[in-house]
């Protein structure tokens, strides 16, 4: 069990509720750290859900983010995309919208709806975890042969898309890490290693006290 905490106190920063691992959450506490928004973390309990994040966001996933003049921010994208328009030192918002879109709308659509049911087949008894895999290589394909042609996704630097998949892909991988590790996505393999390795994604999974309201 993790350190816990209970601040009563109004924040002076913007508050993010955020869960480590859920891959909403570690998009969006990479595009805020990438941005330099300084947020308080409030680290939730899936089991016991502060009062104050469910009152500012009843649909009670995280991540949310409550600025300081109350503002609500509820979804992840979204989350993303305003921390960007506060600071973008590298352009993660230059590539082309409509592609960084239609990337990200089958990452959050049928790629993740194959991870869900690839690492739980238990859930979903309706097919076995190998075809669960093979739905989800349809996006695997996709996204070697973008990188064949690129360092990033849509181009020679990082964008808004490689971030926004970045987190599913690595659950993805880790589900059968061997297999992965022993197939033909080079390139993938490639990417996926230089963001789990990267400062930017080991700063945001630094372990953060459960917050306690």
């Amino acid at each position: 069990m993790g350190l816990q905490y209970c601040m009563m106190t109004k924040s002076k920063l913007p508050i993010l509720y955020s869960y480590r691992r859920c891959p909403y959450a570690m998009r969006a506490r990479m595009a805020l750290k990438y941005a330099g928004v300084e947020v308080e973390i409030r680290e939730i309990s899936l089991r016991d859900k502060p009062s104050h994040m469910l009152q500012v966001s009843p649909k009670g996933t995280v991540p949310v983010l409550v600025l300081q003049e109350g503002t609500v921010i509820e979804e992840s994208l979204e989350i993303m995309q305003w921390a960007l328009q506060q600071h973008d030192p590298a352009c993660w918002l230059k590539a082309d919208a409509n592609q960084v879109a239609i990337l990200i709308a089958e990452n959050d659509r049928s790629f993740k709806q194959a991870l869900d049911r690839y690492k739980y087949p238990e859930r979903y008894p309706e097919y076995s975890q190998l075809e669960y895999r093979n739905q989800g290589e349809a996006f695997l394909i996709k996204l070697e042969a973008l990188l064949t042609q690129n360092v990033f996704l849509l181009g020679a630097s990082p964008c808004l898309a490689d971030v926004a998949v970045f987190p599913f892909m690595r659950q993805f991988a880790a589900v059968d890490h061997a297999w992965l590790e022993a197939s033909s996505y080079v390139e993938l393999k490639r990417w996926l290693r230089g963001w789990i390795n990267s400062d930017l994604f080991m700063s945001i999974m630094e372990k953060q006290p459960t917050y306690i309201a």
